[in-house]
């Protein structure tokens, strides 16, 4: 795999996958530019070698063509801001104009294409279309791993008409970081995995039960989990269909010798909302009428101190709904636990994209532990032992 450091883009137009998909407020002003920060060492390699960049992505889900909403025209002026270059701008991601302007680009150029997804062959994986979009660069880099999972005509068609394939930075640091975690855990290694579905964590769950010390359970998974153990849980969440799959990771966790830590008490509400009525109980103990939404203060101190004694650490999912402030609090601990960690007790942490990812941002600990993943579904399937077609490609 040819890596940004192994190649000279000297005289080159890169085309390059990048992952603009970027939250906007309702003035299209970015909220979070973790993504586009990330990038910035791949596209200012190319640039300090004296090549171009032509850069894709994508913008949220426009389902029918063109959308103001979604155009990355947004993204022109806070890029060239940030970038300190005029960063030119294609209102097509094929066509005339974008090719008119991408062969035009001079060393030192930038030229960000309209949104991919305007187009349905790009998520379709058309080939005819990954070709169309190859016309605009001499040269291919994947640096957008969210994606990497996706077998988008962007992402990983588009490779077959490329002789050289680049890895960019974010992707190869993502690969790096998770394969540091899966093969060179040094001990004790806790993974937190939260979030709101057993389902969508089950088989990394699973992988990691061969490889980790301590499984901290906390989210909305977690009332399924007490639900199966004959607990109360109200009217939380539950996956009714999943009881049996919960009791089946605890034992094979007790098999594997696995210290599988969950909630012990919970702070519950009477309505989804941040401003609800609230009340501490004992876990398998929610009234009816109720519902788990964060994780309590004994819970807190528990994980924190599981937190505090490892020397890896894999973060995915908040321990509640953290986008309600009153119930962001067992989410904020744990953050400020997993940063105690990595720089009194010099553990690894790897925060696994995602809500964990904005959450640990928004908390302004971003820089403070080893890694922060951009990448929240790519990561994990990466981690499930999947291959994804975007690293595929690079091959």
């Amino acid at each position: 795999m040819k890596t940004v450091d192994s190649y000279n883009f000297a005289g080159k137009r890169a085309l390059i996958r990048v992952d603009f998909n970027v939250p906007l407020n309702e003035k299209f002003e970015i909220t979070d530019d973790t993504r586009i920060q990330a990038t910035l060492p791949t596209i200012r390699k190319i640039l300090a070698d004296g090549g171009s960049c032509v850069l894709m992505s994508h913008l949220g889900r426009p389902k029918d063509g063109p959308t103001e909403k979604y155009s990355l025209k947004h993204l022109i002026n806070p890029l060239s801001v940030i970038l300190g270059v005029s960063v030119k701008f294609a209102d097509d991601c094929i066509g005339e104009s974008a090719y008119d302007q991408a062969t035009t680009l001079q060393p030192g150029e930038i030229l960000l294409l309209e949104n991919l997804r305007f187009y349905k062959q790009e998520e379709k994986g058309d080939v005819a279309f990954a070709e169309k979009l190859s016309k605009l660069g001499d040269v291919w880099v994947n640096d957008a791993f969210g994606t990497a999972h996706r077998a988008h005509a962007s992402t990983a068609v588009i490779g077959q008409f490329f002789e050289d394939r680049i890895c960019g930075y974010v992707m190869q640091a993502e690969i790096d970081n998770a394969q540091r975690i899966l093969e060179h855990a040094e001990r004790p290694f806790t993974a937190i995995m939260g979030g709101a579905k057993i389902s969508d964590k089950i088989l990394i769950i699973e992988r990691l039960l061969d490889k980790v010390d301590n499984l901290i359970i906390g989210g909305g998974m977690t009332y399924t989990f007490t639900k199966a153990l004959g607990g109360q849980i109200g009217k939380s969440l539950l996956e009714a269909d999943k009881q049996e799959l919960a009791l089946e990771i605890l034992e094979k966790a007790k098999a594997k010798g696995v210290n599988i830590i969950m909630p012990v008490d919970n702070v519950c509400a009477d309505a989804f909302s941040n401003d609800a009525n609230r009340q501490i109980v004992a876990t398998g103990q929610i009234p009816d009428g109720w519902e788990g939404l964060d994780i309590g203060p004994a819970s807190i101190a528990l994980f924190e101190e599981v937190v505090r004694t490892s020397k890896t650490i894999l973060w995915n999912g908040p321990m509640g709904v953290f986008e309600f402030p009153n119930f962001a609090i067992g989410t904020d601990a744990i953050a400020k636990a997993v940063v105690k960690a990595t720089e009194e007790n010099g553990a690894f942490s790897l925060i696994g994209g995602g809500d964990s990812a904005s959450a640990i941002n928004n908390a302004g600990y971003g820089d403070r532990v080893s890694y922060v993943s951009t990448g929240g579904g790519a990561l994990l399937e990466y981690m499930e032992g999947k291959e994804l077609p975007g690293v595929a490609a690079l091959a």
